[in-house]
């Protein structure tokens, strides 16, 4: 199938609401920082907004075929920097336990280093769709933990199943990265 010319402006929109996912970071940790006891109704859309852009400039640079060296960096540092820092900031304000800010800076700090040594072997790496689901559901258990001014139970599950998936995902890219070292 033959793929219309896009005019450039357009075809930048994917990395323009990356890079304006990256300019919310400090933004929302503002809010998060100006509200009390972790709980922001503000922060939980920023918080949104962060998440429904993820999924726009993804699925818009794989439809328009205008997939980027920069939106495949940049974007998943987007992901990780605004959710490291609502896990810390949320962890801070006592509305997330410490196991789960260690797991997710581990799994992060991680990501970042074997992406950096694998690359540059010649690995190619892209996202899973375990790893844009586990995305995903962070970004809704945490935007919801936000929005919630009391302890319930379901954010806190919803968070869990979350970032069980995104181990699995990442086990699941370091399971890759070996069968292609050996293929």
């Amino acid at each position: 199938m033959a793929t219309r010319a896009l005019p450039a402006p357009l075809a930048q929109l994917p990395n323009a609401l990356t890079i304006a996912r990256l300019a919310l970071v400090p933004v929302f940790v503002v809010v998060l920082l100006a509200a009390e006891g972790g709980h922001s109704w503000l922060a939980a859309i920023l918080f949104g907004i962060a998440g429904v852009t993820d999924q726009i400039d993804g699925w818009l640079a794989r439809r328009w075929r205008v997939e980027s060296s920069f939106g495949k960096v940049a974007d998943p540092l987007a992901d990780r920097l605004m959710i490291d820092a609502a896990i810390l900031l949320l962890w801070f304000a006592e509305r997330l336990p410490w196991p789960a800010l260690a797991v997710i800076l581990l799994r992060d700090t991680s990501l970042i280093v074997g992406y950096k040594l694998l690359v540059s072997r010649g690995y190619v790496l892209s996202v899973s769709q375990l790893g844009k689901m586990a995305t995903w559901i962070l970004y809704a258990a945490l935007a919801a933990i936000l929005a919630t001014t009391e302890q319930a139970a379901w954010p806190l599950w919803l968070f869990w199943s979350g970032l069980g998936l995104a181990v699995a995902a990442g086990i699941a890219y370091v399971g890759s990265a070996l069968e292609e070292r050996r293929a």
